[in-house]
């Protein structure tokens, strides 16, 4: 870390819980955010201004007026420039440090599976049932933590997924593939501006914990975010041992006796 740096991130260095070695530790790492837009916005402007060496963000879309009610990293000059690219030109102005990756290109399987291995966290920011679990599988493929946020109307959830500990499930396990839900979208059914800004935050703050060591409290919980209330309820998460995604993890149930 050079002196630049050492001024640059001295709040963070302050900080008992993380200090020299846990700044060190996010300048070495590199963060996937799947997603630009609302919960992408918060997430990549505080993984870059947190000093995230590497950030790479994939988004297909093309910035529109319309995203700008919440999608904070986004410009009125930069309405018709893909997400991917406007994002890390955000990152860009607020700190050179990061190697910022955009990806303009919609997130497939076999892209999410070579993205996902060279990744040390990975974050969900998508409003798409499909993708949603096809970043599930890539992350249980290769044993990566992902940080899943979700909002609309007035609602709000987060968790993070890590099967890195045993006894945790895996996205699949609270949201089954075959459970058909229904997709909302915020272009339907609107949303609340700040609560992407709430959730998107603290996907970044779990994602930060999770790379510098400090650890992640929501690991195998689902946090329900009610916005109207300002409300927040945590539920712990059961592992589905017949899981189709990540049941293979999970050694085998002892039978008693």
């Amino acid at each position: 870390m050079n002196d630049a740096q050492l001024l640059r991130y001295s709040r963070h260095i302050l900080l008992n819980e993380l200090g020299i070695e846990g700044q060190e530790r996010l300048l070495a790492a590199h963060a996937l955010v799947i997603g630009a837009g609302g919960l992408g916005s918060p997430v990549c402007l505080y993984l870059g201004s947190a000093g995230v060496g590497r950030i790479t963000v994939v988004d297909h879309d093309v910035v529109d007026e319309t995203n700008l009610q919440r999608q904070i990293a986004h410009t009125l000059a930069r309405v018709g420039t893909p997400k991917a690219e406007s994002v890390a030109e955000a990152i860009a102005a607020i700190n050179p440090d990061p190697q910022v990756t955009p990806i303009v290109i919609r997130a497939d399987a076999a892209l999410l599976d070579t993205l996902v291995a060279q990744a040390d966290v990975v974050l969900d920011c998508t409003d798409n049932f499909t993708t949603r679990h096809e970043i599930n599988r890539a992350c249980v493929a290769h044993s990566k933590p992902l940080v899943s946020g979700a909002a609309i109307r007035m609602d709000g959830q987060l968790s993070v997924f890590d099967l890195r500990t045993p006894g945790n499930p895996c996205y699949a396990c609270v949201f089954p593939e075959d459970s058909g839900v229904e997709e909302t979208r915020c272009a339907t059914m609107g949303v609340f501006a700040p609560l992407v800004g709430i959730v998107g935050t603290m996907q970044a703050a779990e994602a930060l914990k999770l790379l510098s060591g400090i650890g992640s409290r929501l690991t195998g919980q689902l946090l329900m975010i009610d916005g109207r209330d300002m409300a927040f309820n945590a539920i712990q998460l059961p592992v589905n041992p017949q899981c189709p995604v990540c049941g293979h993890v999970h050694p085998p149930t002892q039978a008693p006796g």
